[in-house]
């Protein structure tokens, strides 16, 4: 067996999500809405089951996608994509992601993780044969810096991993973060891997800064986006990697010999909801504003403290500030078990020193679920 995946434990995702099955808990954990999915998205994937093919698409993927990907992007981030050139469709961003490392990582290379970091990267660098040097987040701001930059950075850099916004503290990274990570990866000559796949919930009128559009990054960034975040669909799995050609001609080479293509009509369906116009954007932000308002508002009367959320779809209690005194393991345990609501740990997302007094809640639930997990929280005060 291979020994990186042997002594790996089951997700925390997997764990929490499993208990809250056996118990009848209420699943804040896993990052799933309630929802079904926009309708017209839905109808145009079904539409395309019946009557477009259902073979192996390009493996690339479909053209009507690859442009609309592109078309997207010039609208919302002013981009210039080539289609044909520049985008490579994905089964998810997670696919996407572990071509991305496959392709560009060869062994002994070092590749920057920011932590806490979406647990899929590490394994992957490592599998990949690189050597992973951290940079270490902290609440309250979880904000990127110099000195931690330069510790991280050196000659062997030839990979850094950005995830903006970030799961799972739900923050965005300023301009002058980003001006700095990116500052470093063009003085090393290195590749930035930016996991975008949370750049349309973002809240409270702030946009979304891709970092392919900073000085230096366009021909050094393999950008990647998730219809199923961006459409609530997460099961349907369709992603996509947009890069330079000669970047993009290495990561496509990965991508065919993992899945090699998607589901044909899932990628109809994702290339007609990116044509959606701008309400549809403002109102799915606007409808998970309200969610994450009523939890925080909730949970916050009842006596937790929360952190802001500015993106994702969750929501981080912050227990040293609410008066708990356990770790947030320890706390999710017996959260989930005495008071019927699964919540994330932060500290699973940290390979080592991590901060062990945040848990994450996911809001993108309907107004009947969330209601019945803040009537469990507050009643869970007695419990610790």
């Amino acid at each position: 067996m291979n020994p990186i995946y042997a002594a790996m434990p089951t997700t925390i995702f997997e764990t929490m999500s499993g208990l809250a099955r056996e118990l009848g808990a209420i699943n804040l954990g896993q990052g799933f809405p309630d929802s079904t999915g926009p309708g017209d998205v839905v109808d145009a994937a079904s539409r395309a089951l019946f009557t477009q093919s259902n073979q192996y698409p390009p493996m690339a993927g479909l053209p009507v996608l690859r442009q609309a990907v592109a078309d997207h992007y010039a609208r919302h981030q002013g981009l210039d994509l080539s289609w044909a050139d520049e985008v490579t469709v994905t089964s998810g961003a997670t696919e996407a992601i572990a071509a991305a490392i496959l392709a560009l990582v060869t062994p002994g290379d070092e590749v920057v993780l920011i932590e806490p970091a979406y647990d899929a990267y590490l394994p992957l660098v490592l599998r990949a044969g690189g050597v992973p040097r951290f940079v270490r987040l902290a609440p309250p701001d979880w904000r990127l810096t110099a000195e931690a930059l330069d510790a991280a950075f050196g000659p062997k850099t030839r990979v850094a991993i950005l995830n903006n916004p970030l799961n799972p503290t739900a923050t965005m990274f300023a301009a002058a973060d980003l001006a700095l990570l990116a500052e470093r990866v063009v003085r090393h000559d290195a590749v930035l891997i930016a996991d975008e796949v949370w750049e349309h919930v973002v809240f409270d009128g702030r946009p979304h800064l891709t970092a392919m559009a900073l000085p230096g990054m366009r021909e050094r960034t393999v950008k990647i986006g998730s219809g199923g975040k961006i459409f609530a669909l997460t099961g349907w799995k369709v992603g996509w990697m947009c890069a330079a050609p000669a970047l993009t001609r290495v990561v496509a080479k990965a991508h065919q010999f993992l899945t090699f293509t998607t589901a044909p009509n899932l990628q109809a369906g994702v290339a007609h909801g990116l044509g959606k116009d701008e309400r549809y954007f403002t109102t799915m932000r606007a409808d998970l504003a309200r969610s994450r308002d009523r939890l925080t508002n909730g949970l916050e009367a009842a006596g937790w403290r929360t952190q802001p959320s500015a993106g994702t779809y969750f929501l981080s209690v912050d227990l040293a500030a609410s008066g708990i005194a356990l770790d947030d393991t320890a706390f999710c345990d017996r959260l989930v078990r005495e008071a019927g609501v699964a919540a994330i740990p932060v500290s699973a997302f940290y390979h080592a020193d991590p901060v062990d007094t945040v848990v994450r809640l996911c809001f993108a639930k309907n107004d009947e679920t969330l209601d019945q997990a803040i009537e469990r929280m507050a009643q869970a005060r007695a419990l610790f």
